[in-house]
């Protein structure tokens, strides 16, 4: 009952470029036991239909993606992965079955309107390097633009 247009990901014939060329894959893969991030699996997995494989929350499965766009690039059948991936996380979050760290990254922005929160050391290294301040976002515009998006009732 998804969306994620099973038409076009029909025409993947598993030739496995985008394994290959993924730099995720690269650094997690176990040689000798081929496990990590497989962007070739998880086509396969939306191809079939297993739901489960794919909005499990395993912390590689779909969110291994960083979304570079190298399969995009060397898919020799032009399927855009990356659009599936990104598909399939937000149909995860909507179910509420993401890995913990996206909602923790989630609630650190909603909390402080910024991915990374200011750190003392990091404000006296600019000071040393002449760097300017960075200014404090407006957090309770992000707060009310969040919550607009209804994004704060996702948060655990």
């Amino acid at each position: 009952d998804f969306h994620i247009g099973p038409d076009v990901i029909k025409y993947c014939y598993q030739c496995s470029r985008c394994t290959d060329n993924c730099p995720v894959s690269a650094v997690t893969t176990d040689f000798y036991t081929t496990t990590g991030y497989d962007p070739r699996k998880n086509i396969l997995a939306a191809l079939l239909g297993y739901k489960g494989l794919l909005l499990g929350g395993d912390e590689l499965g779909i969110w291994g993606c960083t979304v570079c766009d190298t399969c995009d690039e060397v898919c020799p059948q032009n399927i855009e992965l990356t659009e599936i991936f990104t598909f399939l996380k937000n149909q995860s979050i909507e179910m509420g079955k993401g890995p913990e760290f996206v909602y923790a990254q989630a609630k650190a922005v909603f909390e402080n309107a910024k991915a990374i929160p200011s750190q003392t050391a990091i404000e006296r290294r600019r000071s040393q390097l002449g760097l300017p301040a960075v200014v404090a976002p407006d957090v309770t515009e992000v707060q009310t633009l969040l919550k607009n998006i209804g994004s704060d009732k996702k948060l655990k």
